[in-house]
C-alpha cells in the first residue's frame, strides 16, 4: 500500500513540476558540506571525552552530558531554525548558525572548568548546529519530485562523512597541539569550509500557478494531523539507541584494552555504515516505499545491538559499528523526505524541526543515563538492552505509520 501511494504520489507531483532545476543539486552539495561541518563537530566529541575526563577529573556520566546537552539545543531548537529559514532562506540562517559553532569551539579551547565546556561546547556548538542541520537539509526536499529520496540521501550522507573525517581528524590534531589547540584549528575550518557550503543554499521557486505560496501544510495543520504524532513518537522513541554509541562505543572499546586511535576510529566506521545506507537506501526507498523502509532501518538497528553486546575484540565492534551505521543512515536519510511526502512543502523546514526536537531528551538523557549505568554498574549490558527495547518500541511506531501514510497534496 504505501509503495502504491508513494508510486501515486510521485507522478502526480511529476506531473505537475516535470522539470527538476539543475540548480537543485547544488543545494544538495551545499547542504552534504554544511552537514559534514556541523555533525563532524558534534561527533569529534568521542575524540575530546578522554581529554576532559582528564582535564577536570570528571566522570564518565558527568563529560557524557556535554554530547547530551549540545545534542537536547540542537534538536530542541530545531523547529527555531526552520521557522528562521522559511522566513528569511536558509544561507542567511545556516551561515549565521556555522559563526555560533566556531566561536563556541573557539570558547571552549579556553575553558578553565567543566561548567565552561558546557556553556561553549554543549549550548554554543548546539544552538550553531540548530540553525544549521534543519534549514540546510529541508531546504533540499521542495527542488525534487521523483528523485526526492535520492537527494535527500545524498545530503544527509554529509553526515556520515562528517562523522567518518572530523573525530580522526581531532584526534590527530589533539595529539599534534593538544586538545585547546585542536577546537581552535576546527573552529577556523568551520569558518573556512562552513561558510562556503552554506553560501550556495538557496530556496526552491515556487511552482508557476501557485500564487507565491508552496503546496502542503502549515506547520498548524501539520501538528493536527494524527501522521505527525506518530512520526513524532517514533522519532522519540528511537533517539536514545540512536545517540548512545557516538559518546560510548569508543569509551566501551578502551576499557577491553583498545587502542585511543582504532577506538575513535570506531565511530568514524560508524560514518562508514552511514554514508553506505544514506546513499544506497534512499534510492531504494523511492521504489520499496519510505515509511515501509523506515521500519525495517529501524528494526535492522535493535538487531545491531546483539554485536555490541557480544563483542570481545576490535573485530566484532568494527562489524557492530558498520551495521549501526548503515541502520542510523537509512533512517535519518529518510526522514526530511517522508516529511515532505506528507506535508508538503509549505513550511517543511518548520515541520521537520518540530518532528527532530522529539530526539531533543533521547539526545541529553541517552549517553548522559549510559554513562550514569556504566558508573554504578560497570558494564554497558543493561545499556545495550535497554536500547533493543527502544528501538523495537520504534519500530512498533513505525509500523503505525506505514499504514497511516498517504500523500498530504
Amino acid at each position: 500500500m504505501d509503495t502504491a501511494r508513494g508510486q501515486a504520489h510521485g507522478a502526480t507531483t511529476t506531473a505537475a513540476h516535470p522539470h527538476e532545476p539543475a540548480y537543485g543539486w547544488v543545494v544538495v552539495w551545499g547542504s552534504f558540506a554544511s552537514l559534514l561541518v556541523i555533525f563532524g563537530v558534534a561527533y569529534s566529541f568521542a575524540a575530546f571525552f578522554q581529554s576532559f575526563a582528564h582535564e577536570f577529573e570528571a566522570r564518565r556520566a558527568d563529560v557524557a552530558a556535554v554530547f547530551g546537552l549540545c545534542g537536547l539545543i540542537y534538536f530542541l531548537l530545531g523547529p527555531v531554525g526552520g521557522m528562521l529559514a522559511d522566513r528569511h532562506g536558509p544561507r542567511a540562517v545556516c551561515s549565521a548558525g556555522m559563526i555560533v559553532i566556531a566561536t563556541g569551539l573557539l570558547l571552549a579551547s579556553f575553558a578553565q572548568s567543566m561548567a565552561m565546556v558546557y556553556v561553549a561546547y554543549g549550548i554554543g556548538v548546539g544552538l550553531g548546529v540548530a540553525l544549521v542541520y534543519t534549514p540546510s537539509i529541508g531546504s533540499v526536499q521542495p527542488w525534487f519530485t521523483r528523485r526526492r529520496g535520492l537527494a535527500a540521501g545524498i545530503a544527509s550522507s554529509g553526515i556520515g562523512a562528517g562523522t567518518l573525517v572530523l573525530p580522526l581528524l581531532a584526534a590527530a590534531a589533539i595529539d599534534a597541539f593538544g586538545w585547546r589547540g585542536a577546537m581552535r584549528a576546527i573552529a577556523l575550518g568551520v569558518l573556512v569550509v562552513g561558510l562556503v557550503a552554506t553560501g550556495v543554499l538557496r530556496r526552491a521557486p515556487v511552482p508557476a500557478g501557485a500564487a507565491g505560496v508552496r503546496p502542503g501544510k502549515t506547520l498548524a495543520e501539520a501538528l493536527r494531523d494524527r501522521r505527525f504524532w506518530w512520526f513524532f513518537a517514533f522519532t522519540l522513541l528511537s533517539a536514545p539507541a540512536m545517540f548512545i554509541p557516538f559518546a560510548h562505543v569508543s569509551a566501551a572499546a578502551r576499557d577491553l584494552g583498545i587502542d585511543e586511535a582504532r577506538a575513535v576510529g570506531l565511530v568514524g566506521l560508524i560514518g562508514v555504515g552511514s554514508l553506505c545506507g544514506r546513499f544506497a537506501i534512499g534510492a531504494l526507498a523511492d521504489r520499496l516505499g519510505r515509511t515501509v523502509t523506515l521500519a525495517l532501518m529501524q528494526a535492522s538497528m535493535a538487531v545491531s545491538y546483539g554485536l555490541w553486546y557480544v563483542a570481545h575484540d576490535y573485530p566484532a565492534f568494527v562489524a557492530y559499528a558498520i551495521w549501526f551505521g548503515l541502520s542510523y543512515g537509512g533512517i535519518v536519510s529518510l526522514m526530511p523526505a517522508i516529511c515532505m511526502d506528507m506535508f508538503g512543502a509549505r513550511a517543511v523546514a518548520s515541520i521537520v524541526g518540530t518532528l527532530y526536537s522529539a530526539a531533543a531528551f533521547g539526545n541529553l538523557l541517552g549517553p548522559v543515563a549510559a554513562g550514569a549505568v556504566f558508573d554504578r554498574f560497570g558494564s554497558y549490558a543493561p545499556v545495550i538492552a535497554g536500547c533493543v527495547v527502544f528501538s523495537t518500541l520504534a519500530t512498533m511506531a513505525a509500523s503505525r505509520l506505514v499504514r497511516r501514510h498517504a500523500p498530504a497534496y
